[in-house]
């Protein structure tokens, strides 16, 4: 079994209809739903956190810093997850009933490398 990180991916405007208040509470108990089932079944091994959408990107050698949420990119990254899947096929098949993949939003689905840090 490999580890893989989810990152979900919603626009703005995405982000914002799902979180309106009358459909808020909605919107995160199909998470939780989600999320169980993963847990359920074994694969979620880290349940991630959400990130704020406010945030400065440090780019270049002289370290130019602009301010998020990043004009640049068309859906902000709204959390991470890690989840354990046999293979990058199966990682794809579970990300396919996440509700912000269903609400219309997108999830990148990374393999976790090995550490570069040495644990001495």
């Amino acid at each position: 079994m490999s580890q893989f990180v989810y990152l979900f991916r919603a626009s703005a405007a995405k982000q914002q209809e799902a979180m309106r208040p009358e459909r808020a509470q909605q919107s995160i108990q199909a998470m939780m739903a989600w999320f169980r089932d993963l847990e359920t079944k074994g694969h979620l091994k880290n349940p991630g956190l959400p990130l704020d959408p406010k945030g400065h990107v440090v780019r270049g050698k002289d370290g130019v810093i602009s301010d998020g949420p990043y004009a640049e990119a068309k859906d902000m990254v709204l959390g991470f997850i890690v989840v354990e899947a046999r293979d990058l096929a199966q990682a794809v098949e579970l990300s396919r009933s996440c509700p912000i993949v269903v609400g219309g939003g997108a999830i990148e689905i990374r393999p976790v490398g090995q550490s570069i840090v040495s644990r001495n």
